[in-house]
């Protein structure tokens, strides 16, 4: 009896597939490199769990990464940089300087918004936006004038 594509295509390759979703690939580039669908790629992440768990450790690799260089680029950081005098081909001296990166403020924003939705988001549940009250204005002293011509 033939192997079904899962067997062929799939399993022999969950450690590669881990690694391809730690690089970044999408679920259609990860189908592509199998040469399976898209939707029988889904099919298989419901009914294989450890194809499931491949993607999702691989996942979680790069998920921690962006996260960590988030807060980072959030509270600021210092890195070091060098600069060399050449003369000639020759490194004649490098100096070595610390730099600070300063604390990105859309960084902070985005962090806080997602972390603490409650207290951040733009708008807190049962508060009318700025827009909303802004109307209201305008059609109370729309209203007060005519009143007033009456």
């Amino acid at each position: 009896m033939a192997k079904g594509k899962y067997e062929t295509n799939v399993k022999p390759h969950l450690s590669l597939i881990e690694c391809w979703a730690s690089d970044g690939l999408t679920d259609t580039d990860i189908a592509k490199k199998l040469r399976i669908s898209v939707d029988r790629f889904y099919e298989y992440k419901k009914t294989h769990p450890e194809f499931s768990e491949s993607l999702k450790r691989g996942k979680e690799v790069v998920d921690y990464q962006v996260e960590n260089a988030l807060l980072k680029r959030a509270i600021g950081y210092e890195y070091s940089e060098s600069r060399k005098e050449i003369r000639h081909g020759e490194v004649i001296s490098e100096q070595v300087f610390v730099k600070h990166a300063a604390p990105d403020v859309t960084a902070q924003i985005y962090w806080l918004k997602n972390r603490k939705p409650d207290i951040w988001r733009d708008k807190p549940e049962g508060q009318k936006s700025n827009d909303t009250g802004l109307l209201e204005a305008l059609l109370n002293a729309v209203t007060r004038a005519q009143d007033d011509t009456v």
